[in-house]
């Protein structure tokens, strides 16, 4: 499995028993959907290794306490630790209406009620207080703020992300 057919689920943060139970942090809005998993994937040495899940339960909400098979003390349980966790894209529930997840509209076009078509995102950028589509118009790179407020519609069939943007926001970049 490559890790550009996955998603991060989280990351091994601690032991949790000398029987080599670990706690794994959940980077989602909904841990209890991954409550009753079978395996995941862990990264070592930037290679994605599969761990069968002996048993599983939530952890005070945002937390997995996990027992993975072929970990049974706490030195096999030191190795994973800090280490991330991912599961393949195809296990992430489907988001409908204008809820969507960030790799699913790369690629898609851009259109503003106003403009028209004006770019295709080619990444989003989270690490800012706001995240941003990066749109490419030719050889110009457009950054848009993704706010609820401006999204007006999320088009799967036509790959598209319709927005209502404040007059003068494209226009700066062109």
């Amino acid at each position: 499995m490559r890790k550009e057919e996955c998603f991060y689920l989280g990351k091994v943060a601690k032991k949790f028993s000398f029987k080599g139970e670990v706690l794994i942090y959940l980077d989602t809005d909904e841990p209890e959907l991954y409550e009753d998993m079978e395996s995941v994937f862990v990264e070592f040495n930037k290679n994605l290794v599969p761990f069968f899940i002996e048993n599983s339960s939530i952890h005070k909400g945002d937390f997995l306490r996990v027992k993975f098979e072929d970990v049974d003390d706490e030195a096999e349980a030191d190795s994973i630790m800090g280490c991330e966790v991912y599961l393949p894209l195809s296990m992430l529930p489907k988001l409908e209406g204008n809820k969507f997840y960030y790799h699913e509209v790369i690629g898609f076009e851009i259109e503003d009620q106003r403009l028209g078509i004006f770019g295709k995102i080619v990444s989003i950028n989270d690490t800012s207080a706001q995240p941003l589509f990066e749109v490419i118009n030719g050889n110009v790179e457009i950054l848009v703020p993704m706010i609820d407020h401006f999204l007006v519609k999320i088009d799967r069939e036509n790959k598209k992300v319709i927005m209502n943007l404040p007059e003068g926001l494209v226009e700066m970049y062109l």
